[in-house]
């Protein structure tokens, strides 16, 4: 059985483990015993106080394989991007050239430092036990984060943003890095990776320059390399943009891997879900149905599951009582739910135009 569930102090070698072999490593998930022991107590902070709107808080859970009594992965919400210090990204913008006496005009692609991504509720530091990778597992460690922000939405911004990891060569070096930032800072990818997620972006962004990056100046490797994701992170890019995520203008200042966004009421699990009492039944008597992320209503007891989206004819949700008993709900309580599929082409809701595509 898998669970999702708030991370705890006990969870720290498991952290390490997982930031140590994320792929590629995480600015957000940096493999440093002290900055994840800082992660965990402002997490449990968080779950425990009273919020009325997003702030400096972040929340990280963690996916527990309870047959093998492992913890085989991480994710984290960071309720405003930018509550402690400006959430940079660059953002793709079009400048126009034109002279009416030499006849010419000319559209010219650049970069330009923002951050308007810091107000969105950012969606991060994601990493799973590789065994678990391309399993249901890896659905619930992304999405169950969705069903804690439909329950405790005075916590998040209405605008919700991820980053991903962006393209690196076979030698694990950036194109794009090695295009711009390796001129204002002499060390290579790898390195200012580690030192970011130590220390923070932000004295990344205070060196770097601040006037457009012309596009054309770069090299077309890193021209290349623009919005474009990691290859391990293609389907993950995929899944979220079905459940409604919308690309953007906006890239890592780091790699320039793709920053998309979303409204929050707008995305599938938040469409599609659904309150309904519990009813027990034993797991043999369950129907057959379609999988179904299931959450309780509980802050810092929270949990998320996987199991069958089992509806009795008064819209009780069925559930056996080892989920029952994984969930800490009693007959008659009610529980969240959202179907584990996230709709086909033809019921896509293609979102909104943010006025950046």
């Amino acid at each position: 059985m898998l669970v999702v569930r708030p991370v705890r102090s006990a969870d720290l070698p498991a952290l390490e483990r997982l930031a140590g072999t994320a792929t590629p490593r995480l600015t957000n998930l940096p493999a440093h015993r002290d900055r994840l022991e800082e992660r965990i107590t402002r997490s449990r902070q968080a779950f425990g106080h009273e919020v009325e709107f997003p702030g400096d808080e972040h929340y990280t859970f963690v996916l527990e394989d309870l047959e093998r009594g492992e913890i085989v992965g991480t994710a984290t919400v960071r309720a405003q991007a930018g509550a402690r210090e400006a959430y940079y990204t660059y953002r793709q913008e079009t400048l126009i050239h034109a002279s009416q006496q030499l006849d010419v005009r000319r559209e010219v692609q650049t970069l330009a430092l923002s951050h308007e991504v810091s107000e969105a509720s950012l969606l991060c530091a994601l990493s799973l036990d590789p065994r678990y990778k391309g399993t249901s597992a890896e659905s619930l460690l992304r999405r169950a984060r969705l069903m804690f922000i439909a329950q405790y939405p005075e916590r998040f911004a209405d605008i919700l943003a991820m980053a991903f990891p962006g393209y690196l060569d076979d030698g694990g070096e950036s194109p794009f890095w090695n295009s711009v930032g390796r001129h204002f800072f002499v060390r290579d990818y790898q390195e200012i990776n580690y030192l970011a997620g130590v220390r923070s972006k932000s004295f990344i962004a205070e060196v770097m320059p601040q006037f457009p990056l012309y596009l054309a100046l770069l090299t077309p490797q890193a021209r290349a390399a623009i919005g474009r994701e990691h290859p391990d992170h293609e389907e993950a890019l995929a899944e979220m943009l079905a459940e409604g995520f919308l690309r953007s203008r906006h890239v890592d200042i780091f790699d320039a891997g793709p920053v998309i966004k979303g409204e929050r009421e707008r995305l599938a699990s938040f469409r599609r879900a659904a309150w309904h009492p519990v009813r027990i039944r034993p797991e043999h008597a369950l129907p057959d149905a379609e999988p179904a992320m299931v959450a309780n209503q509980q802050l810092a007891d929270f949990r998320c599951v996987v199991t069958r989206y089992a509806l009795s004819p008064t819209g009780q949700l069925m559930l056996s009582p080892e989920h029952a008993d994984l969930l800490g709900v009693e007959e008659g309580r009610a529980v969240l739910a959202a179907p584990l599929a996230l709709p086909g082409a033809e019921e896509h809701d293609p979102g909104y135009d943010e006025g950046e595509l």
